[in-house]
């Protein structure tokens, strides 16, 4: 089996957001991303969106996110609009970060809870999906030095922030039976959504503080959502037995608890979990080195590690433990979906296995995009378990391949956007789940925030993976 390392060929400078056609037009598809949101969650998904497309360097994916900005400890008074001529520090605009700056509501009040950096409306993960433009905001990324001091107080402010998010998360939050941080701030409940909001935060943060404890428990989270949401797992969903169908079984039910329950297997919210572990497994493996070799610490809140916690593994196996782990339940979330759920119109049903008159099977864009884009990500990420490979394949760049079922199924999902009148003349890509309403029979085409921004990620997880070399232009 190939080796998975940190260390990777140099690149030559990235060609820009738009070096290739997906089919459709996604520039227009990236504007109305932008304009359309309007919750905490979708200005997290934008913030996200806008990172992969225009500063692929800074986000998860990148070749070295860790390495071209200093810690959070080291970061004040820098700024963004340095010369290009700093190596260090090559960014002028970034428009994740001007778009994530304009959205933010910082409260640092102490009864601020999870809406820190948002309003939440109850929800404790949703306003943690703008964490990430947090840190890097506390960074000094994104501000000029035209300002002064106020400058340094911002900076100030979006690092307190973020910290102050990670601790209501880790300590304050309401947790699940086996330790699963609730996605509701009032009652104990699991959501798949959660995975994408929260957890990518948390271990985006633990890098960036030189945090081993909290990165290895943030995949711990993973492992215990999966232990309740999986349809394969031990559950006490009792009206919503494991499949016959084993591949089926990997997929995850929407939302267990006491409030919202939703058994069923919604497309977006299994998209939402396996695109989150995505960007956990990629902060992993682009953490550096020395990181998995530091002593075991937590935060301040004193959150102890459980029973079955990875960081009781020895140092020289966390790193390779966390990927392979992660890898394995972003796996099974595709296998299901590839192999055993039926299509409707060339694209995922809104509920994966509903086919009968309810109407809540008809195709839509959101989970299927956003999935597409989980499949080239781990086609980037792992080759070797998600692309077919020569016998005689390293670790380099360059393979040669004969691509795999993953492949085809999420060029199969571009494909499908762009040659069926999936994409309007104005951007609009529809039809969609109603983003507030996902048991709603009636597809949305109105233009929905969050799934033009699942396209726009899985456009740019397709142009990275074809700078690569491992997936096609055309």
């Amino acid at each position: 089996m190939t080796t998975l390392t940190q260390e990777t060929d140099s690149s030559p400078a990235h060609p820009g957001p738009f070096p290739f056609d997906p089919g459709f037009d996604i520039q227009s598809v990236a504007s109305l991303a932008v304009s359309l949101p309007s919750h905490s969650w979708e200005f997290g998904t934008a913030s996200e969106a806008l990172l992969e497309l225009y500063n692929p360097e800074l986000a998860v994916f990148g070749e070295d996110p860790f390495g071209l900005v200093p810690p959070l400890s080291k970061a004040q008074g820098l700024g963004s609009n340095r010369s290009q001529s700093n190596s260090n520090f090559p960014f002028k605009i970034i428009p994740s970060l001007t778009y994530a700056s304009s959205k933010i509501t910082l409260n640092l009040s102490s009864n601020a809870g999870a809406n820190v950096l948002s309003d939440g409306d109850g929800a404790t993960g949703d306003p943690a999906s703008l964490g990430v433009s947090a840190v890097l905001l506390g960074r000094g990324l994104g501000f000029g030095f035209g300002q002064g001091g106020k400058n340094k107080t911002w900076i100030f402010e979006f690092r307190e922030g973020a910290r102050r998010t990670m601790e209501y998360l880790v300590g304050g939050a309401p947790r699940y039976a086996n330790g699963a941080i609730s996605q509701r701030a009032d009652v104990a409940e699991l959501w798949a959504d959660f995975v994408y909001m929260a957890p990518p935060f948390l271990a985006y943060y633990a890098v960036s503080t030189s945090n081993l404890s909290l990165l290895l428990d943030t995949v711990d989270q993973c492992g215990f959502y999966r232990q309740i949401l999986q349809l394969g797992s031990p559950s006490d969903v009792e009206d919503y037995p494991p499949s016959p169908t084993d591949a089926l079984n990997g997929l995850w039910r929407h939302i267990i608890g006491p409030q919202s329950s939703d058994p069923g297997l919604w497309s977006t919210g299994n998209a939402w979990a396996a695109a989150g572990m995505t960007r956990i497994l990629a902060t992993v493996v682009k953490a550096p080195k020395e990181l998995f070799q530091s002593p075991i610490r937590y935060p301040s809140t004193n959150i102890s590690a459980s029973s079955n916690s990875s960081s009781l593994v020895p140092s020289n196996l966390r790193r390779t433990t966390a990927i392979s782990v992660l890898t394995t339940y972003i796996k099974e979330i595709l296998d299901g979906v590839i192999f055993a759920a039926p299509l409707d119109n060339g694209l995922l049903r809104n509920y994966l296995n509903e086919t009968l008159e309810s109407g809540h099977g008809y195709g839509e864009i959101s989970g299927s995009s956003l999935l597409a884009s989980v499949v080239y990500r781990m086609i980037i990420l792992r080759p070797d378990v998600f692309l077919d490979l020569p016998a005689d394949s390293d670790s380099g760049k360059n393979w040669t391949t004969t691509g795999s079922a993953y492949l085809d199924w999420a060029d199969g999902i571009r494909h499908t956007i762009g040659s069926e009148g999936y994409v309007s003349s104005n951007g609009t890509v529809a039809p969609a789940v109603n983003p507030l309403d996902w048991g709603s029979t009636v597809p949305y085409t109105a233009g929905s925030p969050e799934g033009q921004n699942f396209v726009v990620l899985m456009y740019a997880a397709w142009r990275d993976c074809v700078l690569e070399g491992l997936c096609q232009e055309n």
